[in-house]
C-alpha cells in the first residue's frame, strides 16, 4: 500500500502554468479602470479654441491598483467639453487618427500659463498617468520601465483606448514620463530626456532641429517643412528707481502729532516690502517655418523687440510683511497669555499699599457696598489717586511701560471730555472720519458682535492694539487697562458719565465688554439723576415700556390737567432731593405702620373700605386722557413707576439658568412666576399710590389695555352702554396678576424696593473689569478689531477698484459673522480670518506696486490711462496677461524701459536720459548696453507631418518640445508611426 500511495502523492506537486502571473494580473486591472471610464474607441470633440487650455474647466478622477506589493494610482486627467453626436459617424471614423494625434498639431494652445506639465509639452486635452501611489515611491530600474511600458502597450491594444497612457518614472521631482497612444494602424510613443547640463549645440534652433530630424528619420526628400513656435521668458528683478513707496510708521510722531505720524484709532496699512518681486516678460514668436529665421551658435534673429506676442507675468512675494495683518496677528497673540494685569505689573505697588490703610478701606467698603462683592482695588477716589502716585513713587517714571505723553495722548482721545473742565454730559461721540450710523459699514457690528464705530469700545480695542505693537507690547496693554479700569471708577464715583456709548441699557448685539461699559453708565445716570434730584429721562422713558399702548392714548393733556402735572412734577424733584444711596434707608423707609398694611392688603378686594380712597395719592405722572377709575369715577393717573433693570446677556443667562434650575413641579413653577413677576409687582404698587380706591381692572385698562374686554350692551332703560371685563386668561384661578394685585400695597415708586440697585450693579461691573486679564481682554475685543480691519481693507480697496478683492472682503464679512457670533471661537477659525485679511491687504499693496512701476498716475492722455489700469487689474487676477501691441504697445514701451534701466544699473552705465544729454549717437547708445539680459527660459516647439517608417507610410504628426532653463534641460517628444503593415 504504501508503495501504491507514493506516485499518488507525486501528482499533487505538479504546477499549474495557466494559472495568471502577476504581470497579467496588473494588465487586467488598467484594462478593468479604462473601463470602468469608458475610455474605449475614439471620441473626436470640437477644435481646440484659442485658450482654452487656461480658461477651461479641467478635472480628473483617480483609482488606485497593484503590481505584487507595490501600489500605483492611476488618474485620468481631461478637459471638459460638450459632448458631440456621435450617430452616424462610427463609420467615417474607423480610419481617423486618434484626437491627441490631432491635438499634436495644433497651435492654439501653445505654451499655456497654467496647465498640467504633459499638457504644456504635449498639446494633449486628455490623459491617463500611472504613477507610484506613494510619494517616496519610485520605479528607477530600466527593466521595471519596460515592463510597464510593455503593460501599457498591451492594456491599450486589448481595450481598443485611444487616451494616451503615461507612466511616471524616475523620482518625482524630474517629472519623467514615458507613454504610448494607440489607434487603428497606427501608435505614438511620448519619450523624454531630462538633463542638468546642457550640450552647446543643443542652446539654439538649429541644433535641435538636427535632433528632431534625425529622430524622425524621414525617408523624403526633401524633408516636409518644419513648423517652429519659440518663446523666450525674460526676468526683471532689479526695479531701480521704482522703489517701494511704503513706509514704515513714524513712532515717535505718534504722539507729537507731525506730519505722516499714525494716528490713535486708525489702524495702519500697506506692505513693508515690495510685494511683487519679479515681473516675467514672455516673447513669442508663434508660427514660424525653417527657413525664415536664423539662430544658431553665431549668430540670431530672435530680438524680443521684434517678437509678434508678448505676455507678462508678475511673481509675488512669498508672505510679504504687512503692517495691517502684523497688527491684527500680534493682538490675536495675547489671547494666548496666562498672565494677569497684577503679575505683568507687579502687585508689590498695591501689597503696601493696602497694609497701609486695610483698616481704612475695611470700614469705607461696609458702607459702600451693600453686597459683599470682593474687590482688590481701592474704592474711593481718592484713595485711587494716592495709589497713583504710589505706583509712580515705587517705579518710577522712566519704568512705566507707558510714558506720560503717550498715556496722555491715549486718554485725551478715548475721554475728549476731559480736555475741559467738567466733563460733558453727553454720552455719544461721533467722529467725522467714521460712516454715518445708518450706513453698512457702521451696522456691520451687528454682525460681529462688536461695537459700533464711534464708540468707546472700538476706539479702547485700536489704542490697545497699537500699544501693544508700538509701545510696550503687553505691559503696556495691562497698564492702558489699568489706567481705564481707574478711570471708570473715577467716573462712577463723581457721576461723570461715560463718553462714546450709545444711552440706554446694555445692547446686546454687541460684545460682552460693550455691554458692561453700558450698563457702568446706566448706573452713572441713575446715580446722578437721584443725588441731583432729575429724573432719568422723559416721562416717556419713565413709564414701564409694557404700557405703550395706554401712553399713546394719555400723552394729550387737556389744558385742566396742566397744572396738576406741573406741581406733581415739582413735588416729584423735591422727593427724589430726599433719595438716600444706603440700601437700608432706601428699602425700609415704607410702611412702618400697620394702617398701610392693612390699607395694602384690603385695597385688591372688591368692596375696599372707604378711608383707602380718602388716602393721598402720590407719584402721580399725568392723567391717562379721558379715562376714570370704574368703581368712583375719578380719574386715572398714570403712575410714575421705576425702569426695569437693565441686564448685560451674562446675567441674563444666569437668570436663565437659575430659572431652569427650579424645575417643572408647580412650587418651582409658582417661584419662576414670583421671580419673573418683581416689575408687575412695583408697577402696581405704583399705580395704587396714584389712584386710591382702584381695583384689578384699572390697572390691567392700563397696563394691558387688551386684557380688558368692553362691547356695547342696551340697559334696562334701553340705552347702549360700553360693558368691560377682564379677558379669559386674567380670570384664571390663582393668577399671577391677581395674586401680586392683592399683595400689592400703595407706595410710590420713590419708597419702593429699587428693581435696579444701581450701586451694587456698578461695583459687579469695576469688580468684573478689573479682574479682566488681558488675554480676556484681548478676547472681548479680536471682534472690535477685525471689525476696524475690514472697515480699513474696505476703504483702501475703494481708493483701487479691484473686482476680485469687493468678492473676497464679502466672503470675509460673511465667514466673520458666522465665527464672531457665538461665545469663544475656536481659535483656527479666527487666525483663517486674519490670513484672509492679510491676503487682501497683500494683494490692495500689489495693485499698488504695479500702479507705480507701471506710472499708471503720470498718464497724460485718459484712453491710455485706462488701459494701463485694466492691464494692471489683469495681471493681478491672471497667471499671464498679453501686452496689446507687443513691444510698441504702451505697456511694451513701459516694460521695455524698465528692462532699460536694469541692464544699465547692472553694468554700472549712465541711465538714457544721461546719454542723450551727452551726445552719444542712437547706434553707440544700442551697442553699448543690451536692452534684455539673456533670457532665463527658451521653449520651442517643432511640428512636423511626415510618413514614417516607409516612405508609403501614412503621414502623421511628430512634435518635438524643448525648454532650457539655468539649471535645466528637457526634451519631450511625441513620434508617430504606422503599424498597418507590421
Amino acid at each position: 500500500m504504501a508503495a501504491d500511495s507514493e506516485p499518488e502523492s507525486e501528482v499533487f506537486e505538479i504546477t499549474d502554468f495557466t494559472t495568471a502571473s502577476e504581470w497579467e494580473r496588473f494588465i487586467s486591472k488598467v484594462e478593468e479602470v479604462l473601463n470602468d471610464w469608458k475610455l474605449i474607441g475614439n471620441s473626436l470633440g470640437k477644435p481646440l479654441e484659442k485658450g482654452i487650455f487656461t480658461s477651461g474647466i479641467w478635472e480628473e478622477k483617480s483609482d488606485e491598483i497593484s503590481f505584487a506589493d507595490f501600489r500605483f494610482s492611476v488618474t485620468h486627467h481631461y478637459l471638459v467639453q460638450e459632448s458631440t453626436d456621435k450617430d452616424g459617424k462610427d463609420e467615417l471614423l474607423e480610419d481617423v487618427i486618434p484626437q491627441s494625434m490631432q491635438d499634436l498639431l495644433c497651435m492654439n494652445n501653445d505654451f499655456p500659463p497654467r496647465a498640467h506639465c504633459l499638457v504644456r509639452w504635449y498639446g494633449l486635452r486628455e490623459f491617463v498617468v500611472i504613477a507610484p501611489a506613494a510619494h517616496s515611491d519610485a520605479v528607477l530600474s530600466e527593466s521595471k520601465c519596460n515592463l510597464l511600458l510593455s503593460s501599457v502597450s498591451i492594456a491599450l491594444g486589448n481595450t481598443g483606448c485611444q487616451v494616451p497612457l503615461f507612466v511616471q518614472i524616475h523620482h518625482k521631482w524630474r517629472r519623467m514620463y514615458v507613454g504610448e497612444c494607440q489607434g487603428p494602424g497606427v501608435r505614438t510613443d511620448f519619450e523624454m530626456v531630462h538633463l542638468r547640463k546642457v550640450p552647446n549645440q543643443y542652446t539654439h534652433l538649429s541644433g535641435l532641429l538636427d535632433i528632431f530630424k534625425s529622430k524622425i528619420g524621414c525617408p523624403l526628400t526633401p524633408l516636409p517643412p518644419v513648423s517652429i513656435a519659440i518663446r523666450f521668458t525674460y526676468v526683471l528683478q532689479d526695479w531701480q528707481q521704482y522703489f517701494w513707496p511704503q513706509q514704515p510708521p513714524d513712532i515717535d510722531a505718534l504722539v507729537g502729532g507731525e506730519v505722516g505720524g499714525l494716528e490713535f484709532g486708525k489702524l495702519p496699512f500697506g506692505a513693508c516690502e515690495d510685494p511683487i518681486s519679479e515681473l516675467h516678460l514672455a516673447t513669442t514668436w508663434p508660427h514660424l517655418t525653417e527657413g525664415i529665421i536664423v539662430d544658431n551658435d553665431v549668430y540670431s534673429d530672435l530680438d524680443p523687440l521684434q517678437a509678434p506676442h508678448w505676455s507678462v507675468r508678475v511673481r509675488k512675494a512669498d508672505n510679504p510683511q504687512c503692517l495691517l495683518g502684523d497688527f491684527v496677528t500680534e493682538f490675536f497673540k495675547i489671547c494666548r497669555r496666562k498672565e494677569s494685569t497684577d503679575e505683568i505689573l507687579g502687585r508689590s505697588t498695591f501689597e503696601e499699599e493696602g497694609r497701609e490703610i486695610a483698616d481704612i478701606t475695611h470700614a469705607l467698603s461696609k458702607l459702600t457696598e451693600p453686597a459683599p462683592v470682593p474687590i482688590h482695588k481701592l474704592s474711593v477716589s481718592n484713595m485711587v489717586h494716592t495709589a497713583k502716585k504710589k505706583i509712580r513713587k515705587h517705579r518710577g517714571v522712566e519704568e512705566s511701560p507707558l510714558n506720560n505723553d503717550v498715556l496722555n495722548t491715549i486718554l485725551l482721545f478715548l475721554f475728549p471730555d476731559a480736555a475741559s473742565e467738567k466733563p460733558v454730559d453727553g454720552t455719544s461721540s461721533t467722529d467725522n472720519s467714521n460712516p454715518p450710523s445708518e450706513s453698512e459699514d457702521y451696522n456691520l457690528y451687528n454682525q460681529f458682535k462688536s461695537a459700533p464705530s464711534d464708540s468707546l469700545t472700538y476706539k479702547l480695542a485700536l489704542c490697545l492694539c497699537m500699544i501693544n505693537f508700538y509701545h510696550g507690547g503687553l505691559k503696556g496693554v495691562a497698564h492702558l487697562w489699568q489706567e481705564f479700569v481707574l478711570e471708570m471708577r473715577f467716573r462712577w464715583e463723581n457721576n461723570f458719565l461715560i463718553p462714546g456709548l450709545a444711552s440706554g441699557p446694555p445692547d446686546l448685539r454687541c460684545c460682552l465688554l460693550h455691554q458692561k461699559l453700558q450698563m457702568l453708565n446706566c448706573c452713572i445716570e441713575r446715580k446722578k439723576a437721584r443725588d441731583e434730584g432729575k429724573k432719568t429721562s422723559t416721562s416717556d422713558n419713565v413709564t414701564n415700556t409694557w404700557s405703550v399702548d395706554a401712553r399713546k392714548t394719555g400723552d394729550q393733556l387737556g389744558p385742566d390737567n396742566l397744572n396738576d402735572a406741573d406741581k406733581e412734577k415739582g413735588e416729584m424733584g423735591k422727593s427724589w432731593d430726599s433719595w438716600s444711596d444706603s440700601e437700608e434707608e432706601f428699602f425700609e423707609c415704607l410702611s412702618d405702620t400697620e394702617e398701610l398694611k392693612g390699607n395694602g392688603q384690603d385695597s385688591g378686594k372688591k368692596g375696599a373700605p372707604k378711608e383707602m380712597a380718602n388716602l393721598k395719592p402720590e407719584g402721580r405722572l399725568h392723567q391717562h386722557g379721558k379715562l376714570t377709575l370704574l368703581h368712583n369715577g375719578e380719574p386715572l393717573y398714570i403712575p410714575v413707576t421705576q425702569e426695569p433693570a437693565p441686564m448685560t446677556e451674562d446675567l441674563l443667562e444666569e437668570q436663565s439658568e437659575v430659572l431652569a434650575k427650579l424645575g417643572t413641579s408647580a412650587e418651582g413653577a409658582h417661584l419662576r412666576a414670583r421671580m419673573q413677576s418683581a416689575c408687575l409687582l412695583s408697577d402696581m404698587e405704583s399705580f395704587k399710590a396714584a389712584n386710591p380706591g382702584c381695583f384689578l381692572e384699572d390697572f390691567v385698562r392700563w397696563y394691558s389695555p387688551r386684557d380688558y374686554i368692553e362691547e356695547e350692551v342696551i340697559d334696562e332703560k334701553g340705552n347702549v352702554v360700553l360693558k368691560g371685563e377682564l379677558s379669559a386668561r386674567m380670570k384664571i384661578p390663582s393668577n399671577m396678576w391677581v395674586e401680586a394685585w392683592e399683595t400689592a400695597k400703595p407706595i410710590p415708586a420713590r419708597r419702593q424696593r429699587r428693581l435696579f440697585d444701581d450701586t451694587r450693579e456698578a461695583e459687579k461691573v469695576l469688580h468684573y473689569l478689573a479682574i479682566q486679564k488681558p488675554a480676556d481682554l484681548a478676547r472681548h475685543l479680536l471682534p472690535c478689531v477685525i471689525h476696524a480691519a475690514v472697515l480699513k481693507v474696505k476703504e483702501e480697496e475703494s481708493l483701487e477698484n479691484i473686482s476680485s478683492v469687493k468678492k473676497i472682503i464679502k466672503q470675509i464679512i460673511s465667514h466673520s459673522s458666522k465665527v464672531l457670533h457665538f461665545p469663544n471661537p475656536e481659535d483656527k477659525k479666527l487666525e483663517e480670518i486674519i490670513h484672509q485679511i492679510t491676503n487682501v491687504e497683500a494683494i490692495i499693496a500689489r495693485a499698488r506696486s504695479l500702479k507705480a512701476k507701471f506710472g499708471t498716475e503720470k498718464c497724460e492722455q485718459e484712453e491710455e490711462k485706462e488701459d494701463l489700469e485694466r492691464f494692471v487689474n489683469c495681471l493681478l487676477e491672471q497667471p499671464e496677461v498679453l501686452v496689446s501691441g507687443a513691444g510698441r504697445g504702451h505697456a511694451g514701451r513701459i516694460i521695455h524701459k524698465l528692462f532699460v534701466n536694469a541692464q544699465r544699473a547692472a553694468a554700472m552705465a549712465p541711465p538714457e536720459e544721461e546719454l542723450k544729454r551727452m551726445g552719444i549717437p542712437e547706434e553707440r547708445r544700442q551697442n553699448s548696453v543690451s536692452d534684455f539680459p539673456p533670457p532665463a527660459g527658451r521653449e520651442l516647439i517643432l511640428r512636423a507631418t511626415v510618413p514614417r517608417p516607409a516612405p508609403y507610410s501614412k503621414a502623421l504628426p511628430q512634435r518635438m518640445y524643448s525648454v532650457l532653463t539655468k539649471e535645466d534641460f528637457r526634451l519631450a517628444g511625441a513620434f508617430s508611426s504606422d503599424t498597418s503593415f507590421f
